[in-house]
C-alpha cells in the first residue's frame, strides 16, 4: 500500500515538473540557407540580398533603402508572461542611386529599450452606462417603423411632388 501511494507521489510530481518546462517560440526571420549576418558590402545590390535572403521583416518608415530581418526567440513557462530571451535585427542600408549595400549594421535584446506606454483611457463625454441601461433605456422612445406622413423630411424619395 505504502508503495503504490509513494510511487504516484514521485508520478505526480514528475509530471508536474515536466509541466513547468519552458516552451520555446521561435518568430521572425529564419535564416535557413543564408545568414543576414554574410552580405556584402558594396558588392551585394537590392536583388542579390533579396533573392539571398527573401523580403525584409521591415523597412524604414522614413527611408525605404533601409531594411530590416528581424528575428526572436521567447520562452513560456507554465501560466507566466512570455519572457523574450533573444532577439537579432540585422539592418541593411544601401545606396538610393546604385542600389549597393552601403552598411549592415546588428542589434541585439541589449540594443533595445523599453518603452512605457501610457496606460491611461480618453474620457468619454456624457455618463457612462452599463450593459443593461443600454439594452433597457431605449424600450419606450419611440417607434423604429418609419413616419407614414408624407410631408416630412425622410419620407420616401418617390413620394415628393
Amino acid at each position: 500500500m505504502f508503495r503504490s501511494v509513494a510511487f504516484a507521489a514521485i508520478a505526480a510530481g514528475l509530471m508536474a515538473t515536466a509541466a513547468c518546462a519552458p516552451i520555446t517560440t521561435f518568430s521572425g526571420f529564419q535564416a535557413i540557407d543564408a545568414n543576414p549576418k554574410d552580405v556584402k558590402v558594396g558588392t551585394d545590390t537590392k536583388s542579390v540580398v533579396r533573392g539571398r535572403l527573401g523580403s525584409p521583416s521591415a523597412t524604414s518608415t522614413f527611408d525605404p533603402n533601409v531594411w530590416f530581418y528581424i528575428d526572436q526567440v521567447k520562452e513560456t513557462v507554465a501560466f507566466r508572461m512570455p519572457k523574450t530571451t533573444r532577439r537579432d535585427v540585422t539592418a541593411i542600408a544601401f545606396n538610393k542611386e546604385t542600389e549597393v549595400v552601403e552598411a549592415v549594421n546588428q542589434y541585439s535584446l541589449k540594443d533595445g529599450k523599453v518603452i512605457a506606454f501610457n496606460g491611461r483611457e480618453t474620457p468619454t463625454r456624457g455618463r457612462e452606462l452599463t450593459i443593461f441601461e443600454q439594452l433597457i433605456g431605449t424600450v419606450g422612445r419611440g417607434t423604429m417603423l418609419p413616419n407614414e406622413d408624407e410631408g416630412v423630411p425622410g419620407s420616401r424619395p418617390g413620394d415628393r411632388r
